[in-house]
């Protein structure tokens, strides 16, 4: 296990920047595979307990302190995603990214993430693509910080170096996640018992693909509103739940197996058994795709520690009212961290905050209502009721 430091450590990216491995191989010009899954619904609740929530919840939400929302933002509220009209196709995102990652109240800090601007940069010069790319990743260990640092260095490699990723990245990301948990089963020299959630973000040209195995999640800023990009693998789901017990598992109090407190990961090599058996714990990522357009303003990847006591929309507008300050990702991604730590979070903590523009974002107008109010004969006669029984 990884001993944890004292003290926030904060990254801008840039172009030249890549935090894991480099990755080498062929990389074949292409286009996203199909259409987009269908889009999550995001119905959330909103809650204004702080800390961890408690076990026998899958999803927990919280209101944000209204020391960041103004009586505007407030009625942003959480939105499905709506396809890209015609007067985006212009638009091309132009990828800046910044993080910060702290160890919060744990004693050991065991989560990892990566941040590539520029993927053209770090690939071999006979791959080189015709348009933007970028990739980006947050890994929250537990058990050890084996897994997490084994999925940062070799995932991105296993995405581009897979035979399947020039007909499809979809089934390229989807394939690379299990060869990366079957390769750290095999690293003799590191823990096999340590574990770690997976969230990535693959982006080429205005197409990004999001891959979630785990309570790690992905939130999009569309003007202001929050859009889940993952869910939330907890045991207690459903869907989750059902997948669970129809393979022979079981849930106690919130967890896996009476173990782990998370549906989907990588590693945790002593509850999956040997490779090939049937196992409730799957490394299986849930895709989400969907096409940048103007309106999307930035991407906020982070750990449980964040979402365990902050609503996706509370993240979502403290980002937007950072960005038109100061437009730095990197203090957004501080920002962020800082808060959870006011609230109390139990967990270690890693935030990725990404742009898709150079520009910060534009002012929300919001127009004023000029519809005149006025109340019944009825109604006043039951107010003037209720004023003289006073």
């Amino acid at each position: 296990m990884a001993t944890g430091k004292p003290g926030i450590s904060s990254h801008t990216t840039s172009s030249q920047r890549l935090d894991g491995k480099c990755c080498n191989g062929n990389m074949p010009m292409n286009a996203m595979e199909d259409q987009n899954d269908e889009t999550l619904d995001n119905s959330n609740q909103f809650n204004n307990t702080a800390g961890k929530p408690p076990r026998n919840l899958s999803v927990m939400r919280h209101s944000c302190s209204s020391a960041w929302l103004s009586e505007a933002e407030q009625d942003l509220g959480i939105m499905n995603l709506k396809p890209p009209s015609a007067n985006d196709s212009e638009f091309q995102p132009v990828f800046r990214s910044g993080s910060c990652s702290e160890r919060g109240p744990k004693q050991y800090m065991e989560d990892e993430f990566i941040c590539v601007d520029n993927l053209d940069e770090h690939l071999p010069s006979v791959s080189k693509l015709s348009t933007s790319g970028a990739f980006y990743g947050v890994f929250d260990g537990h058990g050890g910080i084996d897994a997490a640092s084994f999925t940062k260095n070799n995932i991105l490699g296993f995405i581009v170096e897979d035979t399947h990723f020039s007909a499809g990245t979809r089934k390229a990301v989807k394939s690379a996640f299990g060869k990366v948990d079957h390769a750290f089963a095999d690293a003799k020299s590191l823990d096999s018992s340590s574990g770690t959630t997976a969230l990535t973000a693959l982006i080429l040209g205005r197409t990004m693909l999001i891959a979630n195995a785990g309570d790690s999640r992905a939130v999009l800023g569309k003007r202001g509103r929050a859009i889940e990009l993952s869910k939330d693998h907890k045991p207690n789901v459903t869907s989750e739940r059902l997948r669970i017990e129809k393979l022979g598992g079981v849930i106690y109090d919130g967890y896996l197996n009476g173990q782990l407190a998370v549906a989907r990961a990588l590693g945790d090599w002593h509850i999956k058994g040997s490779k090939g058996s049937s196992c409730p714990l799957s490394s299986e990522p849930e895709l989400e795709e969907l096409v940048l357009t103007e309106e999307d303003e930035y991407l906020i990847l982070g750990c449980d520690g964040l979402w365990d006591v902050m609503s996706s929309q509370c993240a979502v507008t403290m980002v937007r009212k950072e960005l038109m300050q100061h437009n730095d990702p990197e203090r957004c991604s501080k920002a962020l961290v800082k808060e959870a730590l006011q609230r109390n979070t139990c967990d270690n903590l890693t935030v990725v905050v990404v742009c898709f523009s150079p520009n910060p974002p534009p002012k929300i107008q919001i127009p004023k209502s000029h519809k005149r109010r006025s109340i019944s004969a009825e109604g006043l006669d039951h107010l003037k009721g209720v004023l003289n029984g006073l």
